[in-house]
């Protein structure tokens, strides 16, 4: 038998299930002084204070941390550390059951628009597809939204990709049964996000980050192989793939080593200024020869090595295809600082 979905559920219980008595005061407190909860000067500390922490809490979250535990298994973490695009970024607050990740909450300011800001909605949605989560919300408590988020984004999607829900604050006591189906304490124990989102209708594309990465490489070397075959007719089928699957490699390895502090961060980056790529990527890839003992850069003789690689230095491969390659390895990529925060109206 097929399980009702959350949406179901919170409409079943909606006689039942009614808002707490806190959250009626947090959104009468909000109405009455709301010019000055939306000004400039009201900062996102003071809201997480006034407003998210007691929100969550009528929802059964320990976010005061009354439980005596250690400090990283709390059930809810505030600013959690989370692997993007090769540094730690801190969403405001990850909801944990079991030491395991269940959404992550990012916070704004009431004086940003959430309904149509397109950046606030990017970050919420890197974040979580960076952390292989499926659900998280963005909220300035004047407005909430979910978002699915096993969606791979994109900075030019709009705010309204991806968004499953979005409520305002005068809406929270008539739709608290159906924000408590989905993200309280108890229906998230129970399975509720799990079972919402297989309620979802499939969505094509949606690639877990391990799954997309492997679509990413695939798709690099048929674009590799069409470049080297144009531009290197004299090259048999042996060369060319050994040419294109040596060349992803160095260019992951050198990657992976600006992630790990090693070389230089954006240090492949930078080669999509100018012309002239790929002789500037080899230029890399022989001073990694000279730095690292591994056998993926080896182009001179040397005492105990044999068969340096005598095919790739020579190579022509267009620069549309090594800059499409490499800024894919830089996902999701930075927003302009005028498409992040619009005011409200």
């Amino acid at each position: 038998m097929q399980a009702e979905a959350p949406e179901a559920q919170a409409e079943a219980n909606a006689s039942v299930i009614t808002a707490p008595a806190k959250i009626i005061e947090l959104v009468e407190k909000f109405e009455r002084d709301q010019d000055i909860y939306r000004s400039s000067q009201y900062n996102e500390t003071e809201l997480r204070t006034e407003f998210i922490n007691p929100f969550f809490e009528a929802l059964g979250w320990d976010v005061y941390h009354k439980q005596e535990c250690r400090a990283d298994k709390r059930e809810v973490k505030e600013e959690d550390a989370v692997d993007v695009e090769g540094k730690i970024k801190n969403p405001d607050y990850s909801f944990r059951l079991f030491e395991k990740r269940k959404f992550f909450v990012e916070v704004k300011r009431p004086s940003i628009n959430i309904e149509s800001g397109v950046y606030p909605a990017y970050q919420i949605r890197r974040y979580a597809w960076s952390a292989d989560l499926a659900i998280s919300i963005l909220t300035d408590f004047e407005e909430f939204s979910v978002y699915y988020c096993r969606a791979r984004p994109s900075k030019d999607d709009k705010s309204t990709k991806s968004r499953l829900l979005y409520f305002r604050y005068d809406q929270y006591a008539e739709k608290w049964p159906e924000i408590a189906a989905l993200f309280s304490r108890e229906a998230v124990l129970s399975g509720s996000l799990d079972k919402y989102v297989q309620s979802l209708p499939q969505k094509r594309g949606d690639k877990r980050v391990d799954a997309a990465l492997l679509d990413d490489i695939s798709e690099w070397r048929e674009m590799l192989a069409k470049s080297i075959a144009r531009h290197n007719p004299e090259l048999d089928t042996t060369g060319l793939n050994y040419s294109v699957q040596t060349i992803i490699d160095r260019i992951i390895f050198l990657r992976i080593c600006e992630d790990r502090g090693i070389e230089r961060y954006m240090r492949l980056k930078d080669l999509l200024s100018g012309e002239r790529v790929y002789p500037r990527l080899c230029e890399l890839f022989l001073q990694a020869d000279d730095r690292y003992n591994s056998g993926i850069f080896h182009f001179g003789k040397e005492p105990g090595r044999e068969n340096p690689d005598t095919i790739t230095p020579g190579l022509a491969i267009d620069d549309e295809t090594l800059k499409s390659i490499i800024k894919r390895l830089y996902f999701p990529g930075a927003l302009t600082s005028s498409q992040c925060f619009p005011p409200k109206s």
